[in-house]
């Protein structure tokens, strides 16, 4: 990406008129900027940067209108709702000065920022930093976020309050890292800034193995409206709980918090089956998301809940169950076949199947719907019909 020529006028110029053909065919819009006058590389660069606006509006909103992106730093970036929710817990821990080691983008930077924290960037790449120094200045807080650029290993953390770090999980390749120990900056790495650090947040994948959280770190997970996005280690004085399960729905946050070594009870099924929100999973809360509910699981190893009665819950799907059937595609089509359904919503936990294969192998064509949640009960493969209940 050529930043500086996008920031002159004609690339003001050529990334507005890009802005507008966004959406369109790629082809035509590639053409129409030619035929403007505007020299082809700058052309493909507005081309790609408009698009790349256009695709970060779900996670940064009408700011991502005045943002720059680079393609990996976009997709590993923060969204605003969770950067700026992070940056009010710091400045609630008493956090004035912040090192964010790693800052690709600056989208948790900038949200420290605003929230009054003064932040030094450490970033890498070259290209990287450039976009993260335009983006704080676009934002209005170049006087609160600098960017450096260098080794996060090597810098001083020294003097901060606190440490945000942000391992690069995908290689020079572009492709996703899942090794820790194939991070940049490396996992060892964190694992000492944990030792070292008094109060350190360390953002990581979803899927992140809880055993190799620091000793004493929370580990929080945080979901969007029902997508876990994140998974926060706090650690040292930033802990506060073992595990926390954020639940973010329409930018208002819920939280359920635990040790996430409790087992929760095992039971009956019941008229009324919860299937909770993937942060409560992730974060081994089933067992107390199980007790706000007052259910029970129906297979140790399955983390759908039951339940006897309705409870208003954010942190999980409620469906009232219509009948509990054993396994049988035969059966189960000739039985939603003389419920007249057509249009079936499939969820599932312990089954193997897929569910887009599954639906076609029904072969619906009905007028009513219904929730098909495919799982198991005392060791047995059951299917549940249900319809959701309303919160």
């Amino acid at each position: 990406m050529d930043l500086p020529a996008l920031r002159t006028p004609a690339g003001v110029a050529a990334l507005t008129a890009a802005t507008d053909l966004a959406g369109g065919d790629p082809l035509a819009a590639a053409a129409a900027l030619r035929s403007a006058g505007v020299p082809p590389e700058l052309a493909a660069a507005a081309l790609t940067q408009a698009a790349l606006r256009r695709q970060a509006a779900g996670k940064f909103g009408p700011d991502a209108a005045e943002m720059f992106f680079t393609r990996a730093g976009l997709e590993q970036a923060t969204r605003a709702v969770v950067a700026g929710r992070r940056a009010r817990r710091l400045v609630a821990a008493g956090v004035r000065t912040l090192a964010d080691l790693g800052c690709g983008i600056g989208a948790d930077a900038i949200a420290a920022a605003r929230a009054g924290i003064e932040v030094v960037g450490v970033e890498i790449d070259a290209t990287t930093a450039a976009v993260a120094a335009a983006n704080a200045e676009a934002a209005g807080v170049a006087d609160r976020f600098r960017v450096v650029r260098g080794d996060a290993t090597g810098f001083d953390t020294g003097g901060f309050d606190a440490v945000f770090c942000d391992p690069a999980r995908r290689s020079t390749g572009g492709r996703r890292v899942f090794d820790p120990s194939a991070y940049s900056p490396s996992w060892d790495f964190v694992a000492g800034l944990a030792e070292r650090t008094e109060r350190l947040a360390v953002k990581v994948a979803p899927g992140f193995d809880h055993a190799l959280a620091p000793v004493g770190a929370e580990t929080e997970l945080v979901s969007v409206d029902r997508e876990v996005v994140e998974a926060t280690l706090w650690c040292g004085a930033l802990a506060a709980v073992p595990r926390r399960a954020t639940v973010l729905r329409a930018g208002v946050a819920a939280e359920l918090t635990g040790s996430g070594t409790v087992a929760a009870p095992v039971g009956p099924v019941g008229d009324y089956l919860y299937d909770p929100d993937g942060a409560v999973v992730r974060a081994g809360l089933v067992a107390e998301f199980a007790a706000t509910v007052d259910g029970r699981l129906g297979d140790p190893t399955i983390a759908y809940v039951w339940a006897s009665e309705a409870a208003p819950t954010t942190f999980g799907r409620c469906f009232a169950v219509t009948d509990v059937l054993p396994f049988s595609l035969k059966r189960l089509r000739a039985e939603l076949r003389a419920r007249d359904v057509g249009t079936v919503e499939i969820l599932k936990r312990g089954s193997a199947l897929d569910p887009a294969r599954f639906r076609r192998d029904l072969r619906l064509s009905g007028s009513a719907s219904t929730s098909l949640l495919l799982t198991r009960v005392a060791g047995a493969q059951v299917a549940v019909l249900a319809q959701p209940v309303a919160r």
